[in-house]
């Protein structure tokens, strides 16, 4: 298997599991997220997403499998990229890229479609495929954008340049640089399970939908959303049991 999915109470962890190629992403890694994506369940909380081995969380789309292909080809190859990762950015729930060694071209934009980034501290990012003579095509130039803004995504895809974890933490890339990535990262999805489910899945829906709304739209789809915790036993529970100075038993409803 190129994907591996283990769930563990509230928490999946998803694997690239192609270590001998630094889990280069080809058409079985992107069947095998989808696949993994559909098995999860209700019950999960986060998602960690990470790579087998320390050299690499994914060295990017498998050059040998592009050479040869034809610009429809292409087209059709880039398409089935952005539509796997859309569906990673758009999980309800959170998600965690736990990231060891390389992480570039298609390997950054699958980082990238994850809510959080964790580092390790020999981490690297880039967007190197100007020096293959294309552009990245599993939605890099539109995300890294969204993530460091336009100085900083046009810096890296049109030099192509590696940056360190430190690097891509002070342009806001990385949310957090520590020595264990994998550990940090269940952790925090394990403190994460621990929250409301219902209000952190409303959470992440009203940054998504807001980051590309103009401001007003954004306020009101907030409000909204702000609202419809107000219909949950989660919130009734919340409140309660901060009035009541114990823990939250929280149902997901």
């Amino acid at each position: 298997m190129s994907v591996n999915l283990e769930v563990s109470g509230a928490i999946a962890r998803i694997t690239l599991a192609r270590p001998a190629a630094l889990n280069a992403i080809d058409a079985s890694v992107l069947d095998g997220l989808m696949v993994a994506m559909d098995a999860l369940g209700d019950g999960v909380a986060a998602v960690v997403v990470t790579g087998e081995g320390e050299k690499a969380f994914a060295a990017g789309a498998d050059i040998a499998a592009m050479a040869e292909l034809k610009p429809i080809e292409a087209e059709r190859f880039a398409a089935r990229g952005q539509a796997v990762l859309h569906r990673l950015a758009t999980l309800p729930m959170p998600v965690i890229a736990a990231v060891n060694g390389f992480a570039l071209g298609g390997g950054c934009e699958l980082a990238m479609a994850c809510d959080l980034i964790f580092a390790g501290p020999k981490a690297k990012f880039g967007q190197p495929e100007v020096k293959l003579g294309v552009i990245p095509g599993f939605g890099g130039t539109q995300r890294l954008v969204r993530r460091v803004g336009w100085s900083n995504a046009l810096d890296l895809c049109l030099t192509g340049r590696v940056i360190d974890a430190a690097e891509a933490k002070a342009m806001g890339l990385v949310s957090r640089v520590v020595d264990d990535v994998v550990l940090e990262a269940t952790k925090t999805a394990e403190g994460m399970a621990g929250l409301g489910p219902v209000a952190l899945r409303l959470c992440k829906r009203a940054i998504h939908e807001g980051a590309d709304a103009a401001l007003p739209v954004a306020l009101a789809g907030e409000r909204s959303l702000f609202g419809l915790c107000f219909a949950t036993q989660d919130q009734r529970e919340g409140m309660a049991a901060f009035l009541e100075k114990r823990p939250a038993r929280f149902g997901g409803a």
